[in-house]
């Protein structure tokens, strides 16, 4: 089972990963297998999508940095250079943790528990820190007096 991880990951550490998961998933589920074929091609279905998930995961995350994005987000959907301006200043307001977890959830499209789990923060604190980025976003903006 490891083999099969690692020559699809080529990481050591996500092989492990992947086989945890895997014997994790199989001890949740073996009350719901229902025998059809042999119980090994179950299981390596299960280890492969689980690794498939995680290479896709590396894959997303792999080079992305949040100071990049903010030096290459050019907001090309914001047609008004002075509401781009604004949405810059208004990032800016933000600590680092909340400007990349409301960055890779609202421009990247990651969801909350794949930013929870590159970020190796617990989804309820990610939850948190995104609820409270919005918050002082929209204070931010009703101060210098942009409608919502």
């Amino acid at each position: 089972m490891y083999a099969y991880a690692l020559s699809i990951l080529k990481n050591h550490e996500d092989a492990m990963d992947v086989l945890q998961e895997t014997y994790l998933k199989i001890r949740g589920a073996a009350h719901l297998y229902k025998p059809m074929g042999k119980p090994m091609a179950w299981i390596f279905t299960i280890a492969r999508n689980l690794a498939m998930s995680k290479l896709r995961l590396r894959n997303k995350t792999e080079n992305m940095q949040v100071e990049d994005m903010e030096n290459d987000l050019s907001f090309s959907y914001v047609s008004d250079n002075e509401d781009k301006l604004i949405l810059q200043a208004a990032l800016s307001i933000l600590n680092i943790e909340e400007r990349e977890i409301i960055l890779l959830h609202a421009i990247s499209g990651f969801k909350h528990r794949e930013i929870a789990n590159s970020l190796g923060l617990p989804l309820a604190t990610v939850l948190s820190k995104y609820q409270r980025g919005l918050g002082k976003l929209r204070k931010h903006l009703k101060e210098l007096g942009v409608q919502e």
